[in-house]
């Protein structure tokens, strides 16, 4: 409507799945969404709200992060084994 004034708020943040007004980020992607898309989980010690995507991907389950951290600390572990078969065929020890 061409005679309404905006106020200058910013517009409404709009849910990714539906387009509806958001309430709030998804906790594992951060995406907006509204309350119809969301579900919440139960954590160790607060509830959060996963968008139904992230939800039937795996839900709160913490196995990719700690996949994630093993993978990194293993790739540590080389790179420092490397490091020390580098300096023992250098120096002959």
């Amino acid at each position: 409507m061409p005679s309404l004034m905006s106020n200058g708020d910013a517009p409404a943040a709009r849910c990714k799945l539906c387009g509806a007004e958001a309430v709030g980020p998804c906790a594992r992607c951060r995406a907006m969404v509204c309350a119809d898309c969301c579900e919440l989980t139960a954590g160790a010690a607060t509830t959060f709200a996963l968008c139904t995507a992230c939800a039937r991907t795996g839900g709160a389950t913490l196995a990719s992060a700690w996949r994630g951290l093993l993978v990194w600390l293993a790739l540590v572990v080389l790179g420092v084994a490397g490091i020390a078969i580098a300096i023992r065929v250098v120096y002959g020890r």
